[in-house]
């Protein structure tokens, strides 16, 4: 699903280069659950940028679904994405001069989907917000303008979907809300899901963390599974467990 190697990220300054990212290797499966920690200025949302072909590498590059798109160049990039890409931003980036419904329908009018409207109505619905689809994001509290943003992340069906502080600008209950929400989408739509975060305790829900420091990856572990909902690579392993017993079973009978 995705591939990303020797990724290296460097920007110029007055006092000479200065490396972000330096020699990033590792590999995400499909419907995996990856979370991405560290501190600040460590290179997380770079990293999540590069991933998703937002920005370039100075060297390396970054397979997703089975596309080289370092090799790619800006408009290619963009039509990628829009066909593959998911996004969560912490600062929701939902435009002010559409409705909700619009702005969830919006990815599916540029993929060419038909009846629109009510699929997004219908996304909508399952996240919360079916009473207020006529209404714009300044009339929206800041968990429900998420709740709208996690929608339209998931219109366009995206085989991978990027969260960077999904939780950020939320207070600490609708923060635990709109997590419970992206990950029950998640597992229900069997996407791949990167999530870069501060909170260990919402890493600690995905099925890896990656930790970075100062640029460079310093630790890749499995994650143990809190507050008993695991995400989308548990479920599947749980149900294969029991597809295994039941044939076992099956066969003893």
């Amino acid at each position: 699903m995705l591939s990303v190697s020797e990724l290296t990220k460097q920007v110029p300054t007055h006092s000479g280069e200065l490396t972000i990212l330096n020699d990033i290797s590792f590999s995400v499966s499909e419907g995996e659950s990856v979370a991405i920690v560290g501190a600040s200025g460590s290179g997380k949302s770079t990293l999540l940028s590069l991933m998703a072909g937002l920005d370039t590498p100075s060297s390396g590059k970054v397979i997703l679904s089975d596309e080289n798109i370092t090799d790619l160049d800006e408009d290619q990039r963009a039509d990628f994405r829009a066909r593959n890409v998911g996004f969560v931003f912490q600062s929701f980036h939902l435009l002010s001069t559409l409705t909700a419904l619009e702005n969830v329908a919006l990815p599916l009018e540029l993929k060419g989907g038909k009846k629109v409207s009510k699929k997004a109505a219908e996304l909508l619905e399952r996240v919360g917000l079916g009473d207020r689809l006529d209404h714009y994001p300044k009339q929206m509290s800041g968990g429900e303008q998420q709740r709208v943003a996690i929608a339209r992340a998931f219109a366009a069906e995206p085989a991978i979907l990027f969260a960077d502080e999904p939780t950020g600008n939320l207070d600490t209950e609708t923060g635990q809300k709109i997590i419970d929400i992206l990950f029950e989408m998640n597992r229900s739509k069997g996407t791949t899901l990167i999530l870069v975060t501060h909170d260990l305790k919402l890493a600690e829900r995905c099925d890896r963390q990656l930790e970075l420091s100062s640029g460079k990856l310093v630790s890749d572990n499995q994650a143990k599974q809190s507050s008993g909902q695991p995400s989308g690579q548990s479920d599947r392993q749980t149900k294969q467990q029991s597809d295994n017993a039941s044939d076992s079973e099956a066969s003893h009978a």
